[in-house]
């Protein structure tokens, strides 16, 4: 690679991870992996790894003790700046998870626009902080380089109205308290990839799981998205790793009048003691409770399958019908059971399927003639970053 090519830098924060990568810019736009790495468990043993585009690592480390975000993206920094010396950033793109309901496309990213996403910080306390701290970084480490904010939001807010809303006063709606949906840029980047490999299915009406440690499902017609689980918070819809899901709002009113909960104690235990964690008593990850013999993990991934295919039901019902479904994220990607699972519970849908193309994780999981499809696409979330990130410096260069 020349010192001298353009290279688009992405950042993906989450609440306990930093992921990044570096993409060339070549002729005609097309982006092209340099480097892919992340800086994972930072509240406990952080690791950080560093992978070529052919997958080799080419840098790794190791600490004891917890590490903050903003010296997670300071290490990522250093070591992109050795691994690439010379090169020629042209832009960062930033995943932020939240951009309430006036965005509805990337932006470039001023004062005045961390302003206004700083008090969306309530809406995803979990993720918004940490998505804004490496781009305050960034601005000191890599001043004269665009910012780019990349909304999980954004995708969905092709929503009818009617789906956005809760059977809440007006002034609450007008205020802000409607389902915004999220995981959008996983979800933008399946509609492509789905168009790409089935286009007649992509066109029709499909339902994409990205089930990851975060879990939510989305309604697209003709790849726009109309519905999704998720909606004021990302703690809404599905069963995830730590986060209950979908819950009757009298159990919060419960627990505060009669179990005398506070505010935190409450919000500890919906994003961080429930979901697979709290029903299982033993981990948030899928692969530790499917290779578990404990009842209450097999209760754990039969909540999880029954809320999924509920889900499913659902968004089916909002579209009219069901042409695909995808599944993505890491439990979506790699979980051959839970998939299997899954498709057992909809053949009411026309869905028929391929028990060893399932086992092997190929990418069409049904059987010839089945009328509904069914298949398994790895997302990339940088990428779609990165491809909004240099849509946009073009646009305004």
């Amino acid at each position: 690679m020349a010192d001298t090519q353009p290279l688009i830098a992405v950042a993906n924060a989450g609440s306990s991870s930093l992921k990044f990568a570096l993409y060339a810019v070549g002729a005609g736009g097309t982006l092209v992996l340099q480097l892919r790495g992340a800086v994972e468990e930072l509240d406990r043993a952080p690791v950080f790894h560093a992978r070529d585009a052919a997958g080799r690592t080419v840098a790794e480390q190791r600490w004891t003790d917890a590490l903050g975000h903003d010296a997670a993206l300071a290490q990522a920094i250093t070591a992109v700046q050795a691994l690439l010396p010379g090169m020629h950033l042209i832009g960062v793109g930033h995943r932020v998870v939240h951009g309430g309901a006036a965005h509805d496309q990337a932006v470039l990213v001023t004062p005045a626009l961390m302003a206004e996403l700083e008090q969306l910080i309530p809406l995803a306390p979990l993720h918004e902080p940490h998505n804004l701290a490496p781009i305050r970084l960034a601005w000191q480490r890599l001043p004269g380089v665009p910012q780019v904010a990349c909304f999980d939001t954004a995708f969905h807010r092709s929503n009818p109205a009617i789906a956005q809303m809760f059977a809440l006063p007006q002034e609450l709606h007008d205020a802000g308290v409607r389902r915004y949906g999220f995981h959008g840029l996983s979800y933008e980047y399946i509609a492509g990839r789905l168009a790409e490999l089935a286009p007649d299915a992509a066109a029709g009406r499909v339902v994409v799981l990205h089930l990851g440690n975060g879990a939510s499902a989305c309604a697209l017609q003709g790849g726009r998205s109309v519905a999704s689980s998720m909606g004021f918070t990302a703690v809404d819809g599905l069963p995830m790793g730590t986060r209950s899901g979908n819950l009757d709002p009298g159990v919060l009113l419960y627990l505060v009048q009669q179990r005398g909960m506070s505010v935190a104690d409450i919000h500890d235990l919906i994003y961080k003691r429930s979901g697979l964690l709290g029903v299982s008593g033993i981990s948030s990850d899928m692969r530790v409770l499917l290779h578990s013999d404990a009842p209450r993990a097999a209760l754990a991934v039969d909540l999880f399958v029954y809320r999924v295919v509920r889900e499913i039901g659902s968004l089916a019902a909002a579209l009219g019908g069901l042409d695909a479904l995808v599944f993505t994220a890491g439990i979506g990607e790699h979980a051959a059971p839970v998939r299997a699972r899954v498709l057992a519970q909809l053949g009411w849908l026309g869905l028929v399927p391929d028990a060893a193309a399932n086992a092997a994780h190929a990418p069409c999981i049904t059987q010839a003639g089945s009328r509904a499809s069914a298949w398994v696409l790895p997302t990339d979330e940088e990428l779609m970053i990165a491809r909004h990130t240099l849509a946009l410096l073009e646009h305004t260069a």
